[in-house]
């Protein structure tokens, strides 16, 4: 076991980087080794399968680290949107809030960008981010709906990747 008291804020912040980085290259190899031996098809479906599980577990985890509460509604799933693995690396954004709705976008999405630069087209992950982004709202709380904006495959505009929007009933 490592000792962490005696690293500095900057050191602590720049291992949490490492680890997001560390956390999402490890999740694009899985992908790209599913995609190589059972085709994209299949590696979006075990995708989904692995995100349905997955951003439970760290929805559960961030209420519980952050004290954000069950059932908190939009402000809590605000919070915990701040507090995902993948906030460290991406450019997100809230906009157009109000008591019932706001929305949210990926401005910045290291994955998409990194395939642009290799001359990729967008990754489709529509798909996985219905699940991924209803069930974390759900976690937080069952009143939350989520509606898909935009997201790959789908044209976005230049200022952001994807859009989602979450409403919530009384």
């Amino acid at each position: 076991m490592s000792n962490l008291e005696h690293l500095s804020r900057e050191e602590l912040i720049g291992m949490l980087d490492d680890f997001a980085k560390n956390w999402l290259a490890h999740d694009g190899l899985w992908f790209q080794a599913i995609e190589a031996k059972h085709g994209m098809d299949t590696a979006i479906e075990c995708d989904t399968e692995a995100w349905r599980r997955f951003t439970v577990i760290e929805a559960r985890r961030i209420m519980k680290r952050h004290h954000i509460a069950q059932n908190s509604g939009l402000e809590g799933l605000k919070k915990a949107l701040g507090y995902r693995l993948y906030a460290r690396l991406n450019k997100q954004a809230i906009s157009e809030e109000t008591e019932e709705s706001f929305l949210f976008q990926m401005q910045a999405c290291r994955v998409q960008i990194a395939r642009a630069r290799h001359g990729l087209p967008d990754f489709p992950c529509k798909s996985v981010g219905l699940v991924e982004y209803t069930e974390f709202a759900r976690t937080i709380d069952p009143r939350i709906d989520t509606s898909c904006i935009s997201c790959p495959p789908d044209p976005h505009p230049d200022t952001y990747f994807c859009a989602w929007k979450f409403s919530i009933t009384s």
